[in-house]
């Protein structure tokens, strides 16, 4: 199972603090924030790990990842070369999965949980998707998941008015390869980009989309409120990534 972590975007929202730098460079807690995706997907056993992010800063990403040796990683990287979407972007990742499944990680998004049980739990499915939903005070700001009676997801929707569930689905996802001939047929939203919420809802025309609803703490990180409040929540995080640069400076 192949890892992917989504850190493309311009970051407007986070201005001007984004000016000259990714977002996903930002401190949250003690680490650049997009050194909290990195090692959530390393916790659950995956080694192999495509970055994905815009043409401005991938050189201070790489310079900051490296080839991913100091994390006992092997890392790849891809410029997202337009603001096509989510989607979009993770359609970049189809030379780099080569038929294996993976685990997408928004590279804003941070979590308490441990993705392990999830992802071995994807693994025993053996085909479809799984996602990653939480319970959310507004979910009207996100994705958001209606459940049948029996538990299965009926479809999700994205920014919704009168939310039907208070089950945002967080920027965490699995996928089988055949996400890689979905991303072809979706069609743009009315931003001009190819939506995450598109590719969900296919596998769940197909009937192969299940679920997991985290139980510890989650936040995205991308506007003002929710980097304050990630970093009050990550404050006392330690990530378990072996940080061998910082000994050899020290």
């Amino acid at each position: 199972m192949k890892g992917i972590v989504l850190a493309g975007g311009t970051g407007s929202r986070l201005s001007p603090l984004t000016a000259v730098t990714n977002k996903h460079l930002l401190p949250v807690g003690n680490y650049p924030m997009i050194f909290h995706p990195i090692a959530r997907l390393k916790q659950a056993g995956i080694k192999d790990v495509l970055v994905v992010t815009g043409r401005d800063h991938m050189g201070d990403v790489m310079e900051l990842l490296g080839s991913g040796h100091d994390f006992g990683l092997d890392l790849t990287y891809k410029v997202q070369d337009q603001a096509g979407g989510i989607a979009q972007a993770l359609g970049l990742a189809r030379g780099f999965c080569l038929g294996d499944s993976c685990c997408v990680i928004l590279g804003d998004n941070i979590f308490q949980d441990d993705l392990t049980p999830s992802v071995e739990a994807f693994q025993r499915q053996g085909q479809g998707a799984r996602v990653l939903l939480k319970e959310v005070q507004d979910p009207g700001r996100f994705g958001v998941a209606e459940l049948s009676q029996d538990g299965h997801i009926l479809s999700i929707e994205e920014k919704p008015a009168s939310p039907k569930s208070n089950l945002a689905v967080t920027g965490i996802y699995m996928y089988d390869a055949q996400v890689f001939d979905i991303i072809p047929t979706l069609v743009p939203s009315h931003r001009g980009e190819l939506e995450i919420t598109d590719i969900n809802n296919a596998y769940i025309r197909a009937g192969t989309m299940t679920y997991d609803v985290l139980q510890g703490w989650w936040t995205d990180a991308g506007t003002f409120p929710s980097l304050r409040t990630a970093n009050d929540l990550a404050q006392n995080v330690e990530l378990g990534l072996d940080e061998t640069r910082d000994e050899q400076h020290d």
